[in-house]
């Protein structure tokens, strides 16, 4: 197994901030101080509760609890082993890294399956990409109907390593199986068609994609890791898909389509004030969005959105305009799309055109380019609006029964909000669009959700399980101590040497994360010299502790005395070892009496020597 040098692993997160690591994955905003907050990619939240101070290199979630250094959040995020984290870090920033002799650098039998996959996927992009460009009657085709039939750039080929796959293609699996990767892996990654149970050979992977437009799917840092295939005249006849318009890579290891949108990774760089996201429906048509200059479009991988995929937006930005076809199968997916949307916290207005009957938004940018976004976002209507002009187009004309039918179905959507004020500004919209008194209107809201809590959340409340008892106050008191003067060591560093010298082991409460980490800390310091923060994670051995010493890291200190407030810790903890030894002694004493027992004498030098120490505690020097 390859071992790293503890001097590269140093080298590298000098080199590298935690910031441009996790930064990839979540929408950092400044915090002050050198930290930043985002919503965490560990849970589910609408207010950021994640924290990362890029001085420190360290990040906390102070919702779910998660800590650690960029090392941990790549090995958290992508799914990584240690050493795999790090190689990937290194590689992702042209950091070089050593191992220690005899050992080596990874093999192919030491990468785990994810990394080889992903290693497939790029090697097999390059190969639709050159097949894309290569001087050949298939190639000439290829580009002749990226520019002719679709109306796309040989520019914006290049820059989303569009390719193709030609009819006979036995080349990317001679090339894989040529390099060795594991069987596994050559299974697993959703390239070839592979029978159950058959001895894997070159002639047993057949290629799933054959004679089709090939468009990489990237996850959100950036990743190959999907392809979309689009049917074409050179698509063979016995390929098993040959009639479906689009063929979708199979889910694998490293590819899960309802937790991934078409170009995140490009767009969320551009979101912002008045550049919301704007979730279209494929590939293509936020190829067109990207060509016209509107690059912030996304798509779905050929399903139906989902919460997770809305988790990712609402990651990186809270708004989003939502551009379906204007045809009944896509107003049905945009009134799927806003309940969900309003439970994940998000914004949402839609882009429609007045009077048309059939809006394409491929169609529409390749004609008008981006003027026609501007004219569609002038007149786009709210959330609201929409839903009650797709489930009632004429209130005027509706009877009393149309209209509280229509309010019961905006109320399944409006439940979906959370926050009160936003359903009060809803309601409020419904009420003008129905003609409704909003009263009415209010008090049917209400038993809606009354019936709603009823039936739907009364089960799952009754069986929630009851919160845990608190701690008892002597308990999280003595806890207290070891944590405080973890934090002094953890902020200054003169401190940490002096505690090293003076703070006997064994007056630490080693039975609770902060007495451990302290204990650890302190004879690090002592006996092998300590190197700073950068060797801080080999030293955190639990989630605990790793949540634990972000937490006080996050902490800053006060403008107090802290050798003082280190030297009244000291003495905390020096009463609490030997106090206790004096009582015990005291008792033993007081059942000896003056009877000349031959160990009251050992108990009196006892008692005296403990009497001493307690009026001479233990005073930290930080020398000049």
């Amino acid at each position: 197994m390859p071992v790293i040098k503890a001097s590269s692993l140093r080298d590298l997160k000098n080199r590298v901030n935690i910031h441009d690591i996790v930064v990839r994955v979540v929408a950092l905003k400044k915090a002050g101080g050198g930290r930043f907050k985002g919503l965490c990619p560990f849970h589910s939240e609408k207010t950021p509760s994640f924290n990362v101070s890029a001085d420190k290199g360290f990040f906390k979630c102070f919702g779910c609890g998660k800590a650690g250094d960029a090392i941990n959040f790549v090995m958290e995020t992508e799914g990584l082993a240690f050493t795999e984290a790090v190689e990937a870090i290194a590689q992702r920033f042209g950091v070089p890294l050593e191992y220690e002799e005899g050992t080596g650098g990874p093999s192919r039998e030491t990468r785990s399956l994810r990394q080889e996959i992903f290693e497939i996927h790029d090697l097999a992009a390059d190969h639709y990409r050159q097949a894309f460009l290569a001087a050949t009657p298939p190639g000439e085709f290829i580009r002749d109907y990226w520019v002719r039939n679709r109306r796309f750039t040989p520019e914006l080929a290049e820059e989303f390593r569009i390719g193709f796959a030609p009819p006979e293609d036995g080349a990317l699996a001679a090339g894989l199986y040529k390099r060795k990767f594991s069987e596994d892996a050559l299974r697993q990654c959703g390239l070839f068609y592979v029978r159950d149970g058959a001895v894997l050979t070159l002639g047993a992977l057949r290629p799933r994609f054959r004679g089709r437009l090939m468009i990489p799917i990237r996850d959100h840092q950036g990743r190959v890791v999907a392809f979309t295939a689009r049917q074409l005249e050179l698509t063979p006849a016995d390929d098993p898909a040959r009639e479906a318009k689009y063929v979708n890579s199979p889910e694998t290891p490293i590819f899960t389509k309802s937790q991934l949108l078409f170009n995140l990774d490009r767009a969320r760089a551009h979101v912002g004030e008045g550049h919301p996201f704007v979730l279209v429906e494929g590939q293509l048509d936020a190829l067109r969005c990207w060509s016209v200059g509107l690059r912030t479009a996304v798509a779905p991988q050929g399903t139906s959105i989902t919460d997770g995929q809305l988790g990712l937006l609402r990651r990186y930005h809270p708004q989003v305009e939502c551009f379906f076809d204007s045809d009944s199968a896509g107003q049905k997916a945009a009134l799927r799309f806003l309940p969900m949307a309003l439970k994940a916290g998000l914004e949402v207005r839609f882009l429609v055109a007045a009077g048309a009957t059939k809006l394409d938004p491929d169609l529409l940018f390749l004609e008008r380019g981006l003027a026609a976004y501007a004219e569609l976002r002038a007149g786009a209507p709210t959330a609201m609006q929409f839903a009650c002009r797709s489930l009632l187009p004429d209130p005027a004309a509706a009877s009393p029964e149309q209209k509280s039918r229509t309010a019961q179905a905006l109320f399944e959507i409006l439940a979906q909000a959370e926050s009160s004020v936003a359903r009060a500004a809803f309601l409020a919209e419904i009420a003008v669009y129905l003609r409704v008194p909003p009263a009415a209107l209010e008090r049917d809201l209400r038993a809606f959700l009354a019936r709603q809590s009823g039936s739907r959340y009364g089960a799952a409340a009754a069986a929630a399980p009851a919160a845990p008892a608190a701690a008892a106050n002597g308990d999280s008191h003595a806890r207290a101590t070891e944590a405080h003067l973890l934090f002094l060591c953890l902020h200054h560093e003169p401190l940490l040497h002096a505690l090293a010298a003076q703070l006997p082991h064994e007056w630490i409460d080693a039975t609770h994360a902060a007495g451990r980490l302290l204990d650890r800390i302190l004879a690090e310091a002592a006996h092998n010299g300590w190197s700073g923060r950068e060797g801080l994670d080999q030293l955190l051995e639990t989630e605990e502790e790793k949540s634990l010493v972000a937490s006080l890291l996050f902490e800053a200190p006060g403008d107090e005395d802290l050798t003082k407030i280190a030297n009244e810790g000291v003495r905390s903890l020096q009463r609490r070892f030997l106090e206790p030894q004096q009582r015990q002694i005291e008792l033993e004493i007081a059942s000896k009496g003056t009877n000349g027992d031959p160990d009251l004498l050992s108990l009196l030098k006892q008692r005296a020597e403990i009497t001493r120490q307690l009026l001479n505690p233990p005073k930290l020097s930080l020398g000049s």
